[in-house]
């Protein structure tokens, strides 16, 4: 096994990572791929990735994130939404193992994906990550809403019939290459985060640069996708994501406050998963997180974890210290629905007070 910067991967390296994850039969999530950790690792200096050998061969890529104290994070921790080892058919190896040729005492996840057993039985808490399957096309998919959501398909196409005599004449563009679009995006997703009360992910320097550069990137298995709707010329709702052939990962969607009566977000995700059925993305994934509109728009879930794979030593004990309280605190709010609105009420109090 041999530990690299991301940037040290060979060509060669790159080209097994696609095969091994194409063998997998896992879905081709744009996350998992070798271009996102090399993106991630143009912004993080602690960007590594394990390379496993066995037999001769390379037989797995363990990306992540390595901090003080042996403490590792999932690559691109807190705005990764699907993380693990691309590991090859077959090979043995333990958890522990692994860390301790990474030099990890613990590796942490939030979006641990289903089926990654290496690190499985090590997960704390388990979460529904919501998906649109359009495989079959879209209007299946607006079938099966039409059973599933009529009032929100109801209301939220007569809401698009009204902006568009209201505002003006409606235009969907799947692929924007709009660089003021995006700035455009980031300036909504900002004003919501701090309106919402949250921290303001494109408020640190490494988010916002990756993101720019993932927006430029055209690779087969992770490119970025840039989504938006207009309404007579006027950019009203947008949303920035991740796509493979086959999947889209949604990532920051947010709309223009303006014509919040118009619900501009519901009406880009519908125009999203319409367009993305013609061009052969067959599923959305909308991420782990309750909210309304996923309930309203998914067709599916999946199950992804949180927790973190722990080499005992007096590093894991840190760890579990400095994390495992908060995390516990979190689950207890989340597993009680009253608690969780009061919280949610409280963050956007704090918002507004933070705004004035």
């Amino acid at each position: 096994m041999r530990v690299k910067r991301p940037g040290e991967l060979d060509q060669g390296e790159i080209e097994s990572w696609r095969e091994l994850r194409a063998m997998s039969g896992a879905r081709a999530n744009p996350f998992m791929e070798p271009e996102f950790t090399l993106a991630v690792g143009r912004q993080r200096p602690g960007a590594r990735v394990a390379v496993v050998h066995d037999a001769g061969w390379t037989a797995g890529f363990f990306p992540y994130e390595k901090g003080l104290f042996g403490h590792g994070r999932a690559i691109g921790f807190g705005v990764s939404d699907c993380q693990g080892a691309v590991l090859g058919p077959g090979l043995r190896l333990e958890a522990r193992e692994l860390l301790r040729a990474c030099g990890l005492s613990a590796w942490e996840y939030d979006n641990l994906e289903a089926g990654q057993e290496l690190f499985r039985p090590s997960a704390a808490d388990e979460y529904a990550s919501y998906v649109i399957d359009v495989a079959q096309g879209y209007e299946q998919y607006q079938q099966l809403l039409r059973k599933q959501s009529p009032k929100f398909l109801r209301t939220t196409l007569a809401k698009e019939r009204r902006m568009g005599r209201q505002i003006g004449p409606l235009r969907f563009v799947l692929d924007e290459r709009d660089p003021a679009a995006l700035e455009r995006l980031m300036a909504w997703k900002s004003a919501q985060y701090r309106r919402t009360g949250r921290g303001d992910r494109f408020a640190k320097e490494w988010i916002s640069s990756l993101v720019h550069y993932l927006a430029h990137l055209r690779e087969p298995g992770c490119s970025g996708l840039l989504s938006v709707l207009y309404a007579a010329d006027r950019p009203v709702a947008a949303h920035f994501g991740l796509r493979s052939r086959t999947v889209l990962a949604c990532w920051f969607p947010a709309y223009e406050p303006e014509f919040a009566r118009f619900s501009p977000g519901l009406i880009l995700h519908l125009r999203m998963a319409e367009a993305a059925a013609e061009v052969g993305i067959g599923m959305l994934d909308l991420g782990r997180g309750a909210a309304e509109y996923k309930e309203a728009l998914k067709t599916g879930e999946q199950r992804v974890f949180e927790g973190a794979s722990l080499r005992p030593g007096a590093g894991a004990a840190l760890h579990w210290a400095g994390r495992e309280p908060s995390r516990r605190a979190h689950g207890f709010v989340r597993r009680r629905p009253a608690l969780a609105a009061f919280a949610q009420r409280s963050l956007e109090r704090a918002g507004r007070l933070r705004a004035e």
